[in-house]
């Protein structure tokens, strides 16, 4: 049986990226946890199979499409998400784009398509949630940085740079949040997901396929997350490194 870390106040939680990977296995399983699920992304069908598997288990989640590189949509959105639940309590950003490749492959679109998620969509996300954290007194981000955030290797400049883009706005929050804000970073190394199938540089993509040799499950940065957000509400977790136990 897996362990599980659940708060004793079910929290309403947002979950970005949920379609797949990460996301998906974090919003099945802080659901199970007895939390009120939000989960979004772009795949709307995606999202509705999970809500409803988790609605078929007796838990509480809801589907809601979202980009989060359109700033206005992630306002109203978490506007509704307030105004249907009375309080939002955590958002997870997990949404995100690695599109590996070296610099003088000249793939501008694709570095331009990870800052708009890794970057902008991160901050969208905390232009939106932090004033309702500061009305009602507290909240919870938690943001998925990556192992990339720590080190750079060959093709993958651009994308560490917006997870290390994502690992110090997220540290420049945690140290500019109001008290009762708590703040995390977990950053993944090699997680069992889409991500690499979206590769488009041969070189990038042949060099994955040794790199990813050695995997967790999603399940396993998902427990990461929940252990995080169950604290006493004065203990802030606020970074974890999660990664297969084979990569150095």
């Amino acid at each position: 049986m897996t362990d599980t870390f659940a708060s004793p106040r079910p929290k309403i939680v947002l979950v970005t990226g949920a379609s797949s990977g990460i996301g998906a296995a974090t919003a099945r399983r802080l659901a199970a946890e007895g939390h009120v699920v939000v989960a979004t992304a772009r795949r709307a069908d995606r999202l509705e199979e999970l809500a409803h598997d988790a609605s078929a288990a007796g838990h509480r989640m809801e589907a809601r499409a979202l980009d989060v590189t359109d700033r206005a949509a992630f306002a109203d959105l978490v506007g509704r998400v307030v105004a249907d639940h009375g309080r939002l309590d955590v958002l997870v950003g997990n949404a995100g784009a690695m599109l590996l490749s070296r610099l003088d492959s000249f793939l501008v679109d694709e570095w331009d398509r990870m800052l708009d998620v890794n970057v902008r969509g991160l901050l969208h996300g905390v232009a939106a949630v932090l004033p309702r954290f500061r009305e009602q007194g507290g909240g919870h981000v938690v943001t998925l940085a990556s192992i990339g955030a720590h080190q750079v290797s060959a093709t993958s400049a651009v994308y560490s740079a917006t997870k290390y883009a994502a690992w110090a706005l997220t540290e420049g929050l945690r140290l500019e949040a109001d008290p009762g804000i708590r703040v995390t970073t977990i950053s993944p190394g090699v997680v069992e997901s889409e991500l690499a199938d979206h590769i488009t540089d041969p070189h990038a993509a042949e060099l994955m396929t040794t790199y990813r040799a050695a995997s967790i499950s999603p399940d396993a940065v998902a427990g990461a997350i929940s252990f995080a957000l169950a604290q006493p509400d004065d203990v802030d977790v606020n970074e974890i490194v999660v990664r297969p136990t084979r990569q150095r």
